[in-house]
């Protein structure tokens, strides 16, 4: 029997490797430039667009340089309730929340930043998008490129593509559930998640290649399950990445120092 999900999904993921060549190539290219400068790619997304940041870092396999930011109130602990789905999707789509989020965040110019979603129509990515651009970053979307048929409801007028300096397609469907089963009026089985990390980890590949053709070596996680592979290693890049944090909250610091002096 074909398998119902995994081939549709791998057809998708085909057809976004031969779609998004020139992408990849321009964002890694973007991402590369900014860790060789001692930068962070921060990576952001809301609701299911979350689990791709949490994917990245830190997992084994990738390196010190990304930046995941999660806030809590954008990622759900709860179905209904306190924490949960409602909650969520109302504070997703109301404008100039995100900038109070990132104003505690470390973003400086020359960093980059990834922003994962699905419609690219809420105003926590559109709102994240804008303000990174105007901190100077570069700001890459990943998201479906079939959703740009449809209108764009934030009050800028633009979806996050439009915000974006590059956009990588994750061939989902509007629908994203991607399973038409008889008998049912709506498919099943999502399938943007997934597509969002296999684009995301395509970067985290490419751009390593990048960095290595310069001659550089990012501390890069490894499982101790592997022989010669032990837990001190692990301590030692969570060391790495403290000290690159820190170096970000102080340029980040000085940022907001020189803009209260200019609004006094």
């Amino acid at each position: 029997m074909t398998t119902l999900y995994i081939s549709r999904l791998l057809e998708l993921a085909e057809r976004a490797a031969k779609e998004n060549a020139q992408a990849f190539e321009a964002a890694s290219t973007a991402l590369a430039e900014t860790l060789a400068g001692k930068g962070l790619i921060h990576l952001y997304g809301s609701g299911h667009s979350v689990l791709p940041a949490q994917e990245t870092f830190p997992r084994y396999g990738s390196y010190v340089g990304f930046n995941p930011l999660t806030d809590p109130r954008l990622m759900w602990h709860n179905v209904l309730g306190a924490g949960g789905v409602r909650e969520l999707l109302w504070l997703e789509r109301t404008e100039n929340y995100a900038e109070k989020f990132l104003d505690h965040q470390p973003l400086n110019p020359g960093d980059s930043i990834v922003i994962f979603g699905h419609s690219g129509r809420n105003a926590s990515g559109i709102d994240t998008a804008l303000y990174a651009k105007k901190r100077g970053m570069t700001v890459i979307a990943i998201n479906a490129k079939a959703n740009l048929d449809k209108p764009a409801t934030h009050s800028s007028g633009q979806r996050l593509a439009d915000a974006a300096d590059v956009v990588i397609d994750t061939c989902a469907p509007i629908e994203d559930a991607i399973v038409p089963v008889d008998g049912w009026s709506r498919p099943v089985a999502g399938s943007s998640t997934v597509l969002a990390m296999m684009m995301m980890h395509e970067l985290v590949g490419q751009t390593a290649q990048k960095l290595a053709d310069k001659g550089i070596e990012l501390p890069t996680f490894a499982s101790p399950t592997i022989e010669g592979v032990t837990l001190h290693d692990t301590d030692q890049i969570y060391g790495e990445y403290r000290a690159r944090m820190i170096d970000a909250q102080e340029k980040h610091l000085d940022f907001f120092k020189s803009r209260m002096k200019g609004d006094a």
